[in-house]
């Protein structure tokens, strides 16, 4: 579409100018702040639907904190502390004892006697708690391959590339989401 232009500089002066053509564009002036709130939302969006589609499969009482949790959980093959939950977490002890209590309550997780240790209690995935991973790793999977029908698979891995470059790797697959999100 053409625009009429008056610079003052002598040129374009009250000239049908075609946009692209010698007069900068404003184009790629995205503010800065759509950025992280687009990330958020991308990821915000990514996890209802996960969450509705845990429900839909017999996981209607599990929320994000949960999922960190247990993946958290799930991180030491002979089961975790509270204290060892709480810092994969990056949340204090007792932050991660309500949410171990909640996943205990939801049959998600157990404690158990930590055989090195008779202080201490350790916590372990329930198969319940085994089965929601593994059906959120395939949903996600299935939510990765709705982006990829929806964008085009070249876009969806030149996306995660993209990611990839600009966040440090030991951060990656920090799971401390909800603490600093003020969640847990």
């Amino acid at each position: 579409m053409d625009n009429m232009v008056d610079h003052v500089d002598e040129e374009n002066v009250n000239q049908v100018v075609d946009p692209g053509k010698g007069v900068p564009s404003n184009e790629d002036a995205t503010p800065g702040f759509e950025l992280p709130l687009l990330l958020f939302a991308g990821f915000r969006t990514l996890i209802e639907r996960l969450h509705a589609e845990l429900a839909r499969q017999g996981h209607p009482d599990l929320r994000p904190a949960h999922g960190f949790a247990l993946q958290a959980i799930a991180a030491s093959p002979y089961g975790a502390t509270a204290s060892d939950i709480g810092r994969r977490l990056g949340v204090s002890k007792q932050a991660a004892g309500k949410t171990v209590d909640r996943l205990l309550a939801l049959g998600y997780a157990a404690r158990a006697d930590d055989p090195a240790d008779a202080r201490r209690k350790l916590v372990r995935l329930t198969p319940h708690g085994i089965d929601a991973l593994s059906r959120s790793a395939a949903v996600f999977d299935e939510l990765r391959a709705d982006w990829a029908a929806r964008l085009g698979p070249d876009r969806v891995r030149d996306l995660e590339a993209a990611l990839r470059a600009v966040v440090p790797a030991e951060t990656t697959f920090r799971l401390d989401a909800t603490s600093w999100l003020g969640g847990v």
